[in-house]
């Protein structure tokens, strides 16, 4: 370890309290991107963040607007042209907190109990851009940052960011970086040190699928005409194959194969099958055949069901 690194985690163990409140204040705004009512409460947790950046001695810094609730951005450049920069990705918007009834103490007034912070967003993830904002604070302040960093905190991420595309593209210039770092991810415990360098995406659809124009009696027509409860079943079913593999053309064409190192490095995590069956309760794991389950869940794509819903609709039809 390196003389900054230490002095920047020495920096950081002696303010643990100043960045542990500076956490609960955040943490303290209702910033609920699904709630038309909270768009004061988003613009505060905008401007937190904003003012973290300003208090670290980042330039560039802004409240940008977009076409639903605003993005932040600052820079820190003064590395030099000739270092990498990182831009380091996180949003200040949190789910609901309903139901209320469920949360032993209020969402948005923060709690310490057992050694952890209770309130809404605390992992999802305020504490996560608290914790970048700090790493780098503790880094300025003991020595010289070694690389170029940027910060975008967008504010729509629980709502799938409908306007982050069109900020991205519009602020291509601005926000050019050597890589990203997105923070939203989670620890394999508290004492194990965790680095995700992959994260999968979501891509998702409803398949509706209709038969008869009015509701038929099993008993009376069941073998005659095709059920679309279970034509959709059967759809379902074919879409993976005995070895568990994604039977859609064209499924794995852009996935890119474990490298035999990375199956070694996910092969020392303490995240076996015995791990999976006691974190589900489930009888028995499944999937690809030929890949272990944190492989499965950490390195190939899958396809899930997420629900199904059958029911009779029935239409008027004249003329």
């Amino acid at each position: 370890m390196t003389d900054h690194s230490s002095a920047a985690l020495q920096y950081a163990q002696e303010h643990h309290e100043l960045f542990l409140n500076d956490l609960i204040d955040f943490v303290s705004i209702p910033s609920v991107s699904t709630d038309p009512s909270a768009a004061p409460a988003m613009l505060r947790a905008a401007q937190w963040v904003a003012s973290q950046l300003l208090s670290l001695g980042m330039s560039q810094v802004g409240i940008y607007p977009t076409g639903g609730h605003p993005v932040v951005y600052g820079e820190w450049l003064e590395a030099g042209p000739d270092k990498p920069t990182a831009l380091i990705y996180g949003h200040y918007d949190v789910q609901p907190a309903e139901p209320l009834a469920l949360w032993h103490t209020p969402p948005f007034e923060p709690t310490r109990r057992g050694g952890n912070l209770f309130g809404r967003g605390a992992s999802d993830m305020k504490g996560q851009v608290t914790a970048s904002l700090k790493a780098v604070e503790a880094l300025v302040r003991t020595g010289r940052f070694p690389i170029n960093v940027k910060f975008i905190v967008e504010g729509e991420e629980e709502i799938g960011s409908p306007n982050l595309g069109a900020f991205i593209r519009e602020h291509k210039e601005l926000l050019t970086c050597d890589f990203a770092v997105n923070p939203d991810t989670g620890m394999i415990a508290a004492d194990v040190p965790t680095i995700t360098y992959g994260l999968r995406g979501l891509a998702y659809f409803e398949l509706r699928m209709s038969g008869p124009d009015h509701d038929l009696h099993s008993g009376m027509f069941g073998g005659a005409v095709h059920n679309p409860a279970q034509v959709l079943c059967e759809l379902v079913a074919g879409m993976h194959d005995n070895q568990g593999r994604v039977t859609l053309p064209g499924f794995y064409d852009r996935v890119r194969d474990l490298t035999s190192e990375e199956r070694i490095d996910l092969a020392r995590l303490p995240m076996d099958e015995a791990f999976y069956h006691k974190q589900t309760g489930a009888p028995a794991l499944h999937g690809e055949a030929g890949y272990s389950a944190m492989e499965r869940v950490g390195a190939r794509p899958t396809l899930e069901v997420n629900g199904l819903l059958s029911e009779a609709i029935r239409i008027n039809a004249e003329g």
